[in-house]
């Protein structure tokens, strides 16, 4: 799992970010609203932890204009209030839960890990559609228009379907190396083995599937 955390406390921030990497979760941290927003809306994460009270832009503005930009990434917002007109306000905005502070990190672990499985039964369906091609994600199979088999790899299968989840929007290198190979030991900044996959579905789909930005962004056409 890989989540932003946007919180200007930054003891706060960094301690939780020690204790989350001891549960295999990735986090990323940002100081301020704008950083956050930025990082928000041209990365990838599975989650996102918020905190109300933000420099520059506050965590219910970040919210709501993450929403407003059709950003569906599950948020936990933090805050030191809990009157019944916050919790209307963060959840108004867009927020998925709220915990107040002082809080338990092992709450906030389970609460992240149970949006992040609500968050992926929401996007679950039986097929997906990209380009003239469908995938059947039950038997694991590519057609195209006219009814014709197309095989693919389980790997080549898991990288256009991640493409097919992800239409237009970028999406770095090393997400990809997270989110389709899922273990990889090697320098994603360096392997082109993306690079040779693209190539493999390039051949089999008989058209341009991403275009590059700078060398290491793909979007899907």
């Amino acid at each position: 799992m890989k989540i932003l955390i946007i919180e200007d406390t930054q003891d706060l921030a960094t301690g939780l970010a020690r204790y989350l990497s001891v549960k295999n979760i990735h986090s990323e941290l940002s100081f301020d609203g704008e950083d956050g927003l930025y990082k928000a809306l041209t990365k990838y994460y599975d989650a996102i932890v918020l905190d109300i009270n933000l420099p520059k832009k506050n965590g219910i503005d970040v919210c709501r204009e993450l929403r407003e930009k059709e950003k569906e990434v599950p948020i936990i917002m933090l805050t030191s209030r809990s009157s019944n007109d916050d919790i209307i306000a963060w959840l108004d905005c867009g927020a998925d839960d709220y915990l107040v502070k002082p809080f338990d990190y092992d709450v906030l672990v389970a609460r992240l890990d149970a949006l992040t499985r609500r968050n992926l039964k929401n996007k679950s369906t039986s097929e997906l559609h990209i380009w003239e091609f469908t995938l059947d994600l039950e038997k694991i199979e590519v057609s195209n228009n006219s009814g014709e088999d197309i095989h693919l790899s389980d790997l080549e299968f898991r990288l256009l379907k991640y493409f097919a989840q992800n239409k237009w929007r970028a999406i770095e290198r090393q997400e990809l190396y997270e989110k389709v190979w899922w273990e990889f030991d090697g320098d994603f900044m360096f392997s082109k083995t993306v690079d040779v996959y693209i190539g493999y579905l390039r051949k089999k789909l008989g058209r341009e599937i991403v275009e590059t930005k700078k060398w290491h962004w793909y979007i899907a056409n």
